[in-house]
């Protein structure tokens, strides 16, 4: 490879590293925090982290191997071309050409695209199978959708597995979804089956002695071209999915709140086989992905709220229900609420909540949510809700001895 090509190669691949572990980074600083309140040991931590010196820490050390994961990327597959060394030409067809630096001193390597943009300014390449993918940026100014007005509601949207979101009107978008990843997951599984079997017959052989049908086998059938194309199909199809669902969202609303869904939950109860396999395909990166820049191109204002028990919290009278599938079952108003709608509708509700904000821990949240529920329940009046004199004081009264 030329120098140009592997200096910016290797230069990505530092970059990719270093995002990697400035991510980790935020995790372990949450750690942190649950881990210890003493000011002193989290300026001591915080401080060690900051300038990169946490193998000095155990603790550190540890969590950091666990996050970073070791700083592993993909552009095993991947060179980077800069912006002055490709041109494009057509041909007498009308076709368009890429010529990028090849291994033979001022001979190009041409690529011909099935495309009438010439892709501009500096290029990835990504080498798949027998393809050859090209990546460049775009002003996103100049795309169509970002042509497009918001709307001027304000709406809250619950993430899902059926649909891809549901908003605070009751309205679902993407309901495809669920569809998507269930097929795929069962396909996978399907696959993966036979594919077992298959590699059984290889390894038999080998151990036999017969490396020709070993290697035959491997070959024709054990290969990963087939199997990459089908995974980037079905992963287009997904990201049509939601990017559409998060366009429909954004065409009724000029502000949009959402669950933060880069957080994880632990403690949950175990689940079945096909049922994690079948979660394990959940795209909540590609949908807080879509939130973003679906928000950012037209206009619209993205509001990460705090989601704890919002799926688990009647929106009418603040009790904690009873969850069944697709139901949530409110054990104080009796009202069967459908699940999706009522988070939604909490989610909307968190924004601007005074007690409960983002980063407040869901214990908390519970305790709140818990206590508010109890004084709707004995009809006490809000802390905040004491009528006022018509000067505008508050009437105070004093505390029962």
């Amino acid at each position: 490879m030329l120098a140009n090509a592997w200096k910016e190669t290797v230069r990505d691949a530092m970059a990719d590293i270093a995002a990697t572990r400035e991510s980790a980074k935020v995790q372990v600083r949450r750690a942190i925090r649950r881990r210890t309140s003493d000011q002193a040991e989290l300026k001591r931590l915080f401080g060690l982290l900051k300038v990169d010196r946490w193998a000095n820490d155990p603790y550190l050390s540890r969590q950091m191997r666990s996050l970073w994961r070791r700083g592993h990327n993909r552009t095993h597959n991947q060179i980077v071309v800069r912006a002055d060394q490709h041109h494009t030409r057509a041909d007498e067809g009308g076709r368009l050409w890429l010529a990028v630096p090849g291994l033979v001193r001022r001979q190009m390597v041409r690529i011909p695209l099935n495309t009438a943009v010439a892709p501009t300014g500096t290029l990835r390449l990504i080498l798949r199978g027998d393809r050859v993918e090209i990546h460049y940026q775009i002003d996103a100014a100049t795309m169509k959708t970002s042509q497009r007005p918001c709307g001027t509601a304000t709406l809250g949207v619950d993430k899902g597995y059926t649909e891809a979101l549901t908003d605070s009107d009751g309205n679902h978008h993407g309901g495809h979804l669920g569809d998507l990843l269930t097929a795929e997951a069962d396909r996978i599984k399907e696959r993966n089956r036979r594919r077992a079997k298959v590699r059984s017959v290889a390894n038999n052989a080998a151990r036999r002695g017969d490396r020709a049908k070993a290697e035959r086998i491997a070959r024709n059938n054990l290969g990963t071209i087939k199997r990459d194309r089908q995974a980037a199909r079905h992963q287009a199809r997904v990201r049509t999915e939601i990017f559409t669902a998060v366009h429909q969202v954004v065409n009724k609303a000029a502000v949009v709140v959402a669950e933060d869904l880069t957080k994880t939950f632990t403690g949950r109860k175990p689940l079945g086989k096909n049922t994690n396999r079948r979660l394990a395909a959940w795209t909540k990166g590609v949908t807080a992905e879509a939130l973003k820049n679906v928000s950012e191109r037209r206009g619209s204002a993205l509001v990460h709220v705090n989601a704890a028990y919002t799926s688990q919290v009647c929106h009418r009278c603040g009790c904690f229900g009873r969850r069944a599938g697709d139901r949530l079952h409110c054990t104080l108003c009796g009202v069967v609420w459908q699940a999706d709608v009522n988070a939604a509708i909490n989610v909307l509700r968190r924004h601007g909540d005074p007690d409960i904000t983002l980063h407040t821990p869901h214990r908390v949240v519970r305790q709140i949510v818990q206590a508010r529920a109890d004084r709707h329940r004995s009809r006490l009046p809000l802390p905040d809700s004491i009528p006022a004199r018509p000067g505008g004081e508050r009437i105070i009264q004093p505390a029962q001895q």
